[in-house]
């Protein structure tokens, strides 16, 4: 089971990259609260792509494993994941779990 506070700092560190795109009052915060996307988010939706590319990437590199944030699972949800920090933390996780459960993640070897 990966650790929620990891993919937390691995998203913080994705919000160190995007944050140097905006101008200082328009920063995201690195908070589990944080609002991403929507009424109260900061990131429109171009913003909110690059930010999920981003990230996708950052997992893949930190957990050896490929995941896709824009699947048809994440949209059909009734609470986006991507409402906050938090709630993409948590829908990570389970991707990964998922993940991890189907196949070998990469750079492990499989058993065949």
């Amino acid at each position: 089971m990966v650790n929620k506070e990891r993919i937390i700092e691995v998203i913080f560190n994705v919000i160190d990259e995007i944050n140097l795109e905006f101008p200082e009052d328009n920063r995201l915060e690195k908070s589990p609260d944080t609002i991403l996307f929507g009424k109260s988010g900061k990131l429109d939706s171009l913003g909110l792509v690059n930010f999920i590319v981003a990230t996708e990437q950052q997992v893949e590199e930190n957990f050896n494993v490929l995941i896709s944030l824009t699947d048809e699972k994440a949209m059909s949800q009734n609470n986006s994941p991507f409402k906050t920090i938090g709630t993409l933390a948590d829908y990570i996780a389970l991707l990964i779990n998922e993940s991890s459960n189907e196949e070998p993640s990469l750079g492990e070897p499989s058993n065949e």
